[in-house]
């Protein structure tokens, strides 16, 4: 079977995603859509570094919205607020097409009803479904930590750990407008939901532990956030630009699942530009803590296939062989 695919923008995750459709032989790219004045018009295979392939990226979403496509693999950039890009994943279902997003969608049933209500309708409409996929949401907590689970016979904690090192992020816009790096730590809330990227995680992670408490039979009474930020040790020179001693160079956002008025789940993630506010300097990708009895410990790494010596990351390739598996 070979599944007519669309691949939805074309940001560092979207393009390994296109990249890996145009590259696989169950898979025919039939359609692009891209943000970029500079992408539109151009060839899907010169925008992937690809032999040429005939598919034209457009902005135009009408365009998109009448190709004839079995699904759509949405890789938009995170944009405050959480739901942002519903509008357009509404069209989508709407018009036939099945949707599969990386930010996000992990449970929609623990968001506000009347989001639930019209995402279902737009699924009933075209006769679609609409999915999460990806690492983190996606494959770390809801599917490798609940599996790890599984040997436990009592269950009392699971912590999720991500550590992400921002130095090679090279986009100063992205690095400081929007994730926050090089701010004034003296005055920023990172609890305060209007702060940096702070209403587009919460809102994705708080359904990430709602869909990990599903899996885990927890009935879910709240998510409550733990952020932190740190101040840079010393300047910091980093692809982006330059972070001041003492400016926001590490930022650890935390989500607390309560279940019975106690934290049972926790979901951690390390953005960090420098490794002085780590607890380990060389940390795994992933740690999985489980405390229950028995306990179990988890360090997940990934890596490319030796030789590979491309400048697409281990986890760029990882999310693509998600979203295509």
């Amino acid at each position: 079977m070979t599944y007519r695919v669309v691949q939805w923008a074309t940001g560092a995750m979207g393009k390994n995603c296109l990249r890996a459709v145009i590259d696989h032989p169950a898979m025919q790219l039939v359609g692009l859509y891209v943000y970029g004045d500079d992408k539109a018009g151009r060839d899907a295979g010169d925008i992937a570094r690809r032999p040429p392939t005939g598919v034209i990226a457009t902005r135009d979403i009408d365009e998109i919205l009448a190709l004839d496509a079995d699904v759509v693999i949405h890789c938009a950039r995170l944009a405050p607020p959480y739901g942002s890009h519903d509008a357009e994943i509404l069209k989508l279902l709407a018009s036939g097409k099945n949707v599969i997003s990386i930010n996000g969608y992990s449970k929609p049933s623990h968001a506000e009803p009347q989001r639930l209500a019209a995402l279902e309708a737009a699924c009933r409409a075209g006769g679609s479904t609409l999915m999460a996929a990806g690492l983190n949401p996606g494959f770390a907590g809801e599917q490798l930590a609940v599996v790890a689970s599984g040997v436990c016979q009592q269950l009392d904690h699971i912590e999720v750990v991500e550590s992400v090192d921002c130095r090679p992020v090279r986009d100063p816009d992205y690095v400081f407008k929007i994730l926050g790096f090089g701010s004034d730590p003296q005055t920023v809330n990172p609890n305060d939901p209007a702060w940096g990227p702070a209403s587009s995680l919460n809102g994705m992670y708080t359904e990430v532990l709602a869909a990990m408490a599903e899996h885990l039979n927890l009935p879910l009474e709240r998510v409550e956030t733990d952020h932190r930020v740190f101040p840079a040790t010393e300047p910091l020179s980093i692809a982006a630009g330059a972070i001041a001693e003492g400016a926001i160079s590490h930022i650890n956002w935390r989500w607390r699942g309560i279940v019975a008025g106690q934290t049972r789940l926790t979901m951690s993630i390390q953005w960090y530009m420098e490794t002085a506010h780590l607890p380990d300097p060389h940390p795994s990708l992933w740690t999985i803590h489980i405390q229950g009895q028995p306990g179990v410990r988890l360090a997940v790494e990934l890596e490319k296939r030796e030789g590979d010596t491309s400048p697409t990351s281990a986890e760029q390739i990882a999310v693509a062989g998600s979203v295509l598996n």
